[in-house]
């Protein structure tokens, strides 16, 4: 939890020493609306909730309900909601229990001040597998969350969920829920595109880049889509940029990575021609930069495994796809 942006509001003293000890804790930013002339807390959650990861509200849920209601867009999307009383007694997940992780808030916020963790999301409630909280935990993106729903029902129900993966799973198989290699299924985990159930996209793969100087964002916007249509590609998939370092200040690089929220990693021409593999030669690119070639050793050394996919092309845009090391284990409450 420390690596999680917090914001947290309170209304009285008592709440305001409640969230100063939670802030001590997990880390953030405490608020308290005694302290903040001509405060509104329309405008305070409008501007917390582009800004952080979860909001913890010091108070009664009601307020935090009120709050956030008008802000709410899908639980892939919305930051963790939390609301703890100010004495401290219950700590409840109002939004995004399992994706925002609120349910894990809440009960780290429970061990810091004794707090009871309300869990009241279905599957927690009967110790059933939540699959999007088993994504969450695999580092894989759940890429439409409304088929969340459909497959927390089955288990509901008592009936068998079958997942298939492209890669093996370690510890035995949760209660209500099967691997399966055959054309009938629930839940696939995988880079590539499928149809028929819920797709999870494991953050497995990191793209390797080069442009031109002054390349616009909306250029490599263009091409990443481009690359993932032609590979039948989740872009979801991806968790991170390279490059070489004479793009590390590129202003449409820059924006375009943060844009998807990925880390850009740079490395210097010597550190690029020591990557191994084989790779699309340029004598221009090599003659300009002082490599071969940018994207593919980009990729794989950030990665740290094989290139997915060779060079494409096209604008002045170079892109490539390297394999990062992925494991999934059903052992994720124990994680």
């Amino acid at each position: 939890m420390s690596a999680r942006r917090i914001a947290y509001l309170s209304f009285t003293d008592r709440g305001d020493a409640l969230a100063e000890q939670l802030r001590a804790a997990l880390g953030g930013t405490a608020s308290c609306t005694r302290r903040m002339e001509g405060f509104s807390l329309s405008q305070w959650t409008a501007e917390a909730f582009g800004t952080f990861d979860a909001l913890v509200f010091v108070g009664a849920v009601g307020i935090a309900v009120r709050a956030v209601a008008p802000f709410l867009k899908s639980k892939a999307r919305d930051p963790a909601v939390v609301a703890v009383d100010e004495c401290g007694r219950f700590a409840v997940p109002v939004v995004s229990g399992h994706l925002g992780g609120a349910n894990d808030l809440a009960r780290e916020i429970s061990k810091i001040c004794g707090a009871v963790a309300v869990i009241t999301t279905a599957t927690d409630a009967n110790d059933l597998f939540a699959v999007d909280e088993w994504a969450k935990r695999q580092n894989c993106a759940v890429t439409d969350p409304h088929g969340i729903k459909a497959v927390s029902a089955r288990i509901l129900a008592g009936q068998t969920v079958r997942v298939r993966s492209e890669w093996p799973v370690e510890g035995p198989c949760p209660e209500s829920v099967a691997l399966t290699d055959g054309p009938d299924w629930n839940v696939w985990v995988d880079v590539h595109r499928h149809e028929g159930g819920l797709c999870l996209a494991p953050r497995t793969l990191v793209l390797g880049v080069g442009c031109r100087k002054g390349t616009p964002w909306e250029a490599l916007e263009t091409a990443f889509r481009a690359l993932c249509a032609e590979q039948d590609l989740w872009p979801e998939a991806v968790c991170g940029a390279a490059t070489i370092d004479l793009k590390a200040d590129e202003a449409g690089l820059l924006a375009f990575c943060e844009g998807h929220g990925w880390p850009l990693t740079t490395y210097s021409a010597e550190e690029l021609c020591r990557a191994e593999g084989t790779f699309t030669a340029s004598a221009f690119v090599e003659r300009t930069t002082g490599v071969d070639n940018v994207c593919e050793r980009g990729a794989v050394l950030a990665a740290g495994g094989p290139l997915l996919t060779g060079k494409h092309a096209g604008n002045g845009v170079t892109m490539a796809l390297a394999w990062r090391p992925f494991r999934l284990d059903w052992r994720w409450k124990d994680a």
